[in-house]
C-alpha cells in the first residue's frame, strides 16, 4: 500500500514534509535540513512528555487516555494482564493521539514491520520492534502516564483502556479511516520548536534544564 493511499490525520498532515512528501513525526530530529526518520530525538521527546504533546503530531494531548503502538511480547504481556496492566520497566516510547497512532502503525516502518530497528546515536534512543519471530503487536489506550528524565526521557503508562492488536499495522487501517473520518479539519498549530527547526528544539529543552 502507497502511504499516499493511507487517510491522515488532519494534525499529522499539517506536520512539515520531507522531500518525498512524507509527514515528519515531532520527535524526529532533523540533521542539515534533512529528517532522520530512524531516530528518535531526546531533546524532542522531552519537550512533548513535559508541555503532554503528542509525539506524531506536536500538538496537546487532552487529560485523559494517550495511547502507544506496542510490539510483539510486550502487546502480549498487557494482554495478559488485562486493564490492570502497567509497566514494569519503563520505555523510552512516547505516546500520542489515538488518530495519530493508528496512523503511525498503518505507514511507520518502525511500528508497521516489528522486526524493524531504529537506531542510535548520542542524541538518540535505540528501541527495538517485535521479537526475532516478528510477532505483531497493538496500538493500545492507557488512563495513566508518568515520566521522567535521566539522559533519555523514561516513560510508564497504565490503566489499559483500549486494545487493538494486530499482527501488521496495515490492519489497522480500517480503525484508522473511521478515526480520521471523525475529526475536524481545523487543527490546533504545532509549536514552531518541533517543526524542522533543529535549533530550536535544543533551545527549548536546554531552557527547561537551565530553569
Amino acid at each position: 500500500m502507497r502511504v499516499s493511499d493511507i487517510p491522515m490525520p488532519p494534525l499529522v498532515a499539517a506536520r512539515p514534509r520531507d522531500e518525498r512528501g512524507y509527514p515528519v513525526l515531532a520527535i524526529t530530529p532533523w540533521v542539515d535540513g534533512v529528517p532522520r526518520f530512524a531516530s528518535t530525538g531526546t531533546a524532542r521527546t522531552f519537550i512533548c512528555a513535559v508541555e503532554r504533546l503528542c509525539s506524531i503530531c506536536g500538538t496537546p494531548m487532552a487529560p485523559g487516555p494517550v495511547w502507544r503502538v506496542v510490539a510483539g511480547a510486550e502487546a502480549d504481556a498487557i494482554e495478559a494482564a488485562g486493564p490492570g496492566f502497567r509497566n514494569a520497566a519503563p520505555t523510552v516510547e512516547a505516546p500520542g493521539h489515538r488518530s495519530c497512532m493508528l496512523y503511525a502503525a498503518v505507514t511507520c516502518p518502525y511500528l508497521a514491520r516489528p522486526t524493524a530497528r531504529r537506531g542510535a546515536d548520542a542524541s538518540v534512543v535505540e528501541a527495538a520492534r517485535g521479537d526475532k519471530r516478528g510477532l505483531g503487536g497493538a496500538v493500545v489506550g492507557f488512563a495513566e502516564m508518568d515520566h521522567r528524565y535521566a539522559d533519555v526521557m523514561m516513560f510508564r503508562f497504565g490503566k489499559v483502556v483500549e486494545f487493538l492488536r494486530h499482527e501488521n499495522g496495515e490492519e489497522q487501517l480500517p480503525r484508522l479511516i473511521a478515526a480520521v473520518a471523525g475529526e475536524s479539519t481545523q487543527v490546533t498549530p504545532c509549536p514552531a520548536y518541533l517543526l524542522s527547526d533543529e535549533e530550536a528544539a535544543d533551545a527549548r529543552f536546554a531552557s527547561y534544564l537551565t530553569s
